[in-house]
């Protein structure tokens, strides 16, 4: 038996030419999509016959409509950790097994946090531009080492960024769902509350998974809570914050500046309220873009899909959601 396995939304490309495409191809029939479908009709029509789907991008909706009006679908393999494009309680009615590869581009991220954030603190962009200028600027900067690195959140991220904190000798403190002595000893921080994390914090640095439990966990009172000198930093998903809390922080001066990498609006619009802001630093959604990062994770989504045709056992670490199709 032939399996018809479809990549719908390989764009921007980075599966085509891999050898994660060369591996995907030896396991049954592919069609990758370069294109990015222009409605959810678009999108069911390029994935209504196939077994498998490997999801390579966020935008890529999987409706309760989409969902249904696909009865051959087995499995979903997404590329990356979030599953929020994931209508998952359909998935779980249906019986299509969702998978995801959490921690592929855990280092990737951790490193670009730490160098947005160093961004932030030094004023490079600025201090760039003004030397590009012809322009020789003298201004205060924030010197990190023996500074409070609040993490909300310690997964794979997390952990790598607390390790590379420390490394530049900041204090870290975390805050999670499931915070324990043994990962507070294996990851060098010190649990504490939420609100005291935010009060006392130099640096809120954002690393949770956009869940219907997450979503809007920052809202306008927790950006209260922060010290003025404080910044703040997301590398992981804009639906975490309540939308306009955070602009409106950074433009009261509630709060000293954000490092940011992930938006409600992707790409982010020219003249959006943020690209006005001096005390911003902005990256384009990419904190995980490293060629390592990358195929690391496309060959975990591969892998995923061969252990499901295979009927093998996937590992319980990249499973969403099992299915019974």
């Amino acid at each position: 038996m032939t399996h018809r396995i479809t990549i719908p939304d390989d764009f921007p490309r980075v599966i085509s030419g891999t050898k994660a495409e060369n591996k995907v191809r030896s396991l049954g029939e592919v069609q990758i999509y370069s294109e990015k479908a222009k409605t959810q009709e678009e999108l069911i029509e390029r994935i209504r016959e196939s077994e498998v789907v490997i999801n390579i991008r966020a935008y890529t909706h999987f409706a309760p409509q989409v969902l249904g009006s696909c009865r051959n679908l087995r499995l979903i393999s997404i590329w990356g950790t979030g599953t929020d494009n994931v209508d998952l309680k359909s998935a779980r009615e249906l019986g299509i097994t969702v998978t995801n590869t959490p921690g592929a581009n855990a280092l990737s991220v951790a490193e670009h946090t730490i160098a947005i954030l160093l961004c932030l603190a030094r004023q490079i962009p600025l201090l760039d531009r003004e030397v590009r200028s012809g322009n020789w600027p003298r201004v205060e900067m924030v010197q990190l080492s023996g500074k409070i690195l609040g993490l909300l959140g310690l997964g794979a991220i997390g952990r790598h960024v607390a390790r590379m904190a420390r490394g530049l000798g900041m204090d870290v403190i975390a805050w999670t769902f499931h915070p324990s002595p043994e990962r507070a000893t294996e990851s060098g921080v010190r649990f504490v509350s939420k609100e005291e994390l935010l009060k006392t914090s130099d640096v809120v640095s954002l690393h949770l998974r956009l869940t219907d439990e997450t979503r809007g966990f920052l809202k306008k009172e927790d950006f209260d809570l922060m010290k003025p000198t404080a910044f703040f930093v997301n590398t992981a998903r804009a639906g975490l914050i309540e939308s306009g809390a955070l602009y409106e922080a950074l433009q009261s001066k509630n709060i000293s500046g954000a490092a940011l990498d992930a938006y409600d609006q992707e790409p982010l619009p020219s003249g959006h309220p943020l690209t006005i802001l001096p005390n911003v630093v902005l990256t384009p959604h990419n904190a995980g873009m490293t060629p390592e990062a990358l195929i690391n994770g496309l060959m975990m989504a591969v892998e995923n899909v061969e252990s499901f045709l295979a009927g093998k056992a996937i590992n319980p670490a990249y499973m969403v959601i099992r299915g019974s199709r």
